[in-house]
């Protein structure tokens, strides 16, 4: 369903530009709406914040839109976020072109959890990988014999990049936030 600018003041392509800049780049609210002002465009903070909330996932999904394919490899990492003193697992899986397919937060690092993960990501893609590139983490390989036994699988430290890359936004997004309150606010952000 597109999203609907009815009601909203300012033009599509301004909204667009601010939830842009918002969640492309690791900048708070207020620094979004000092760019806009910049360009002439008087905005406040607060409304910057309530079009991300409202537009920010109809974007999102918009832009995660891939068609899966039965020739693609999964690369799937796990990081540690500490929130409110507690440690969550942030496990991530993200395909060869860097496309990020899921994420999950979650409070254990074992196979259940990599087994929720690899169920959601086949129930969402709808076909299993070629190949998972993981790193040593012995709960994928228990995860995936149970999953899916057919799927060649490589458990390879140096092999992981492409996964263990796709974090260094979200830890960028994390220290300009200075950390999440919640788990529900990290899963949905």
């Amino acid at each position: 369903k597109p999203a609907s600018y009815k009601r909203h003041r300012f033009p599509p392509e301004i909204i667009a530009h601010a939830v842009w800049l918002y969640f492309r780049f690791p900048l708070s609210l207020r620094l979004v709406e000092e760019m806009l002002l910049e360009r002439g465009i008087l905005v406040s903070y607060e409304t910057v914040r309530r079009w991300a909330l409202k537009f920010g996932p109809v974007y999102a999904r918009r832009l995660k839109r891939k068609t899966p394919s039965r020739r693609d490899i999964w690369h799937l990492d796990e990081v540690v976020v500490t929130i409110a003193g507690q440690k969550h697992w942030l496990w991530r899986a993200v395909d060869q072109d860097g496309y990020v397919l899921d994420e999950v937060v979650q409070t254990r690092r074992n196979a259940t959890a990599a087994e929720r993960l690899l169920r959601r990501l086949l129930r969402k893609q709808g076909c299993p990988p070629r190949r998972l590139i993981t790193d040593k983490l012995g709960s994928y390989a228990a995860a995936r014999r149970q999953i899916m036994p057919d799927v060649e699988h490589r458990s390879h430290k140096g092999l992981n990049n492409r996964a263990e890359n796709s974090h260094l936004p979200f830890r960028r997004r994390e220290r300009a936030m200075q950390g999440f309150r919640s788990p529900r606010y990290l899963q949905r952000f």
